[in-house]
């Protein structure tokens, strides 16, 4: 089962990485009713927020198959696992910071995830 909330985590990680990659392409830009339309079809012809909301169905529907077999109380938590994996493949792909505070709080999820999915 732990296999299963992982590809739920990593797909959902994954959603994030690919819109953040495509949001980069399209730049920065200010909610605007003059700019709504362009950056709208911008976004959804870009081919990395595609992807992303792709990633995003597919997690979702394995989040309901996980969701059938455990508690959620269980499953939930697992969730954070998707920040470890965004900080450090932020931090090669898009060369964002991966200060010391926030590794501190990498391992600090890292107790917590095992703290949870250890048996009772």
């Amino acid at each position: 089962m732990f296999a299963l909330i992982l590809l739920g985590v990593l797909l959902n990680a994954g959603a994030q990485l690919l819109l953040k990659a495509g949001m980069d392409r399209i730049g920065e830009f200010s909610f605007s009713l003059h700019n709504a339309l362009p950056i709208g079809w911008q976004a959804a012809t870009n081919p990395f927020i595609l992807g992303g909301l792709f990633c995003y169905v597919i997690s979702v529907l394995v989040w309901l198959l996980v969701l059938s077999r455990v508690e959620v109380s269980y499953a939930y938590p697992m969730l954070s696992i998707g920040y470890i994996v965004n900080a450090v493949a932020a931090y090669y792909l898009f060369g964002e910071n991966l200060s010391l505070s926030r590794i501190i709080g990498i391992g600090v999820i890292i107790i917590g995830v095992y703290l949870i999915a250890r048996p009772a």
